[in-house]
């Protein structure tokens, strides 16, 4: 898939135990992959699990429906320093 603005995959920072970053190189360097090859994997077979046990059961509901306002949609979203988009859940 051409990534296009739309599709655009985002930066995310994370720090990490050293012993996980070891984990991690030897395993992209081992198979030939980036690391960021795996973290990608990493994170979306498991955000799943991280939504059912972390969010509220209304707000799961609306990610699951695909109902939920993205964040980058909102009409009162700020830039933050590395410029993502955050929405004011006060207002």
């Amino acid at each position: 898939m051409k990534r296009n603005a739309e599709n655009k995959l985002k930066v995310v920072a994370v720090r990490v135990d050293p012993q996980i970053e070891q984990r991690l190189r030897l395993l992209a360097e081992t198979t030939g992959r980036k690391q960021s090859f795996f973290l990608q994997q990493m994170i979306e077979s498991g955000i799943g699990a991280m939504e059912n046990t972390w969010l509220p059961p209304d707000l799961l509901s609306q990610v699951q429906n695909g109902r939920l306002l993205l964040q980058q949609q909102a009409s009162d979203a700020t830039s933050d320093l590395f410029g993502g988009l955050y929405t004011d859940q006060a207002s």
